[in-house]
């Protein structure tokens, strides 16, 4: 066995030991497909912030290549600048392998995949399912161009489309399954409409606080009901759906003591961070502070807050943390998801919430 091999049988025993694998399709597609044959360069970032260019040339290319690790492929939509928000990557293949487990797609089904950015994850489909069940779409002409071409060399041939993955590709549906390896603030109508009955669309709730994997069966009209998923995964967000970061405002503001930790509100590890993004639509996080664009903020110092604007954020998370105590501290696992033609919710045994 060559080193990619070995690499790659160690990448797919990690993931399998760890959980993230349960199917032998899906071991084997990780032990077979070359991830390094989608990932010639791209982007560490170093411990000052800057970002290294890594390619095939670099001695550890090829380790950091098949370490579980998330690789940032291209910054602002711009193939030839290195640093700003990344907007294409290779994602972490932990998070990969729990969407397709999620993905609950057997032999024969047809899938929809929306992002394809490096096409290792189209690769992955198509090695698991065969090239004629697999159509993949990206908004990026000159990533879609690119990943075909890496596909297409490796032996898989999935159809290949240009587009707004929002809108799915009706030419191939309906679809048994629909994958979204990027993120949305609501589940595209489309996406629902060309999944059949029965179908699973599985996608990632792009949320400023409180970002989930979700899982929805599709009702064949439109609609589907669906539940949030305990495996925590985020990824960049599909772009029409990025929000804008808000910075705190100035102005007068109050001061008081606190109790709740920022990272208890705004951390993925923690089982309240969920429910705080419920109570919190729309707010943004920084290192020690919170902020949405109505110009409401709150500055987290440790054992008190500063906060002002027309809002009093912490006031909201604190009352917020109270009502999550009293619910009897449910996890992301015990919300639902109810798509209708008028409106998305998620859901707690009775309560319900805008998406």
């Amino acid at each position: 066995m060559d080193d990619a091999g070995a690499l790659r049988a160690e990448l797919a025993d990690h993931l399998l030991g760890v959980g993230a694998l349960r199917e032998t399709k899906w071991h084997k597609a990780f032990k077979a497909v070359p991830r390094h044959a989608f990932l010639p360069r791209f982007y560490r970032q170093l411990h000052t912030g800057d970002w290294e260019r890594v390619t095939g040339a670099d001695p550890d290319w090829l380790e950091l290549v098949y370490a579980d690790r998330v690789w940032v492929t291209q910054f602002d939509g711009d193939d030839t600048v290195t640093g700003g928000t990344p907007t294409c990557s290779s994602s972490m293949p932990t998070i990969m392998a729990i969407m397709l487990e999620a993905l609950e797609v057997h032999n024969g089904q047809s899938v929809l995949e929306v992002g394809t950015g490096t096409g290792y994850n189209a690769a992955l489909l198509c090695h698991a399912v065969g090239s004629g069940n697999v159509t993949t779409i990206d908004v990026d002409p000159n990533i879609s161009r690119r990943a075909r071409e890496r596909l297409n060399t490796n032996g898989f041939h999935p159809t290949c489309v240009t587009g707004d993955g929002a809108r799915g590709h009706p030419a191939n549906a309906p679809y048994d399954r629909l994958l979204a390896t990027c993120s949305v603030a609501t589940i595209p109508p489309a996406w629902l409409d060309q999944t059949r009955a029965g179908g699973l669309v599985v996608t990632t709730l792009h949320r400023p606080i409180g970002a989930g994997l979700v899982r929805i069966v599709s009702n064949g009209d439109g609609t589907g009901e669906g539940r949030v998923l305990g495996e925590d995964g985020r990824f960049m967000p599909l772009r029409a759906h990025a929000i804008p970061t808000a910075l705190a405002g100035a102005g007068d503001y109050d001061r008081r003591a606190t109790t709740l930790r920022l990272n208890a509100v705004v951390d993925p590890a923690s089982p309240f961070e969920f429910f705080a993004g419920i109570a919190l639509p729309g707010v943004v996080a920084g290192r020690d502070w919170l902020a949405h664009s109505d110009g409401s903020w709150v500055h987290h110092r440790g054992s008190h807050v500063d906060q002002g604007g027309p809002r009093r954020l912490w006031d909201l998370a604190e009352s917020a943390a109270a009502d999550w105590h009293d619910l009897g501290e449910p996890r992301r696992q015990d919300f639902g998801v109810t798509i209708t033609r008028t409106a998305q919710h998620l859901t707690l045994r009775d309560l319900h919430w805008h998406l």
